[in-house]
């Protein structure tokens, strides 16, 4: 599995470090929530013991197969790119440990026009949030009315399992 790590540049963020971030998101009750490269469901698992409905989205076959079985029907796992992710109709949340190279092409899936999208918190390398956040940030001036994008928590490499070479950070965003 180290070599699939390294391969897919796979970091998976520590259990506890999870709790907290699903904990912080202050979801309501019964949300819908996206968990954007879910990997073995280090956000996942706090999401459905709290009691979500979780959509869980992994690219990487070994890992999507561990989701479906470990989660079965209480979540549902789709095998895609989240570059590429096709969007709930309906209000949703986001919670995830983003993988850094989807980054900006997921944000600007999420914050565009005709987003149901309620709120994100979302890991991201520390350099890309503080881009998003910043006065300058890819498309604020499209999104800007409907969202509000700040800097949540920072998070050291250590928070992840093998440690990145770079720091992240919580990147929230709220609908307005």
């Amino acid at each position: 599995m180290a070599g699939s790590r390294r391969r897919w540049g796979w970091h998976q963020l520590d259990p506890d470090v999870a709790t907290r971030l699903v904990s912080e998101a202050r979801l309501p009750p019964r949300a819908l929530v996206i968990d954007v490269g879910a990997g073995l469901g280090a956000v996942t698992a706090p999401l459905v013991d709290a009691g979500h409905r979780v959509i869980a989205v992994e690219n990487h076959h070994g890992r999507a197969t561990a989701l479906e079985e470990q989660f079965g029907r209480h979540v549902t796992v789709v095998r895609a790119d989240a570059a590429d992710l096709r969007l709930p109709r309906r209000p949703f949340h986001v919670v995830a440990n983003v993988p850094f190279a989807v980054t900006s092409p997921l944000l600007r899936r999420l914050m565009h026009r005709g987003s149901r999208l309620v709120s994100a918190h979302v890991v991201v390398q520390e350099q890309a949030a503080h881009r998003w956040a910043g006065v300058d940030a890819p498309g604020r001036n499209r999104w800007e009315r409907e969202f509000v994008v700040s800097l949540g928590r920072p998070l050291p490499p250590t928070a992840f399992v093998p440690p990145p070479r770079v720091s992240a950070r919580v990147l929230e965003i709220v609908r307005r």
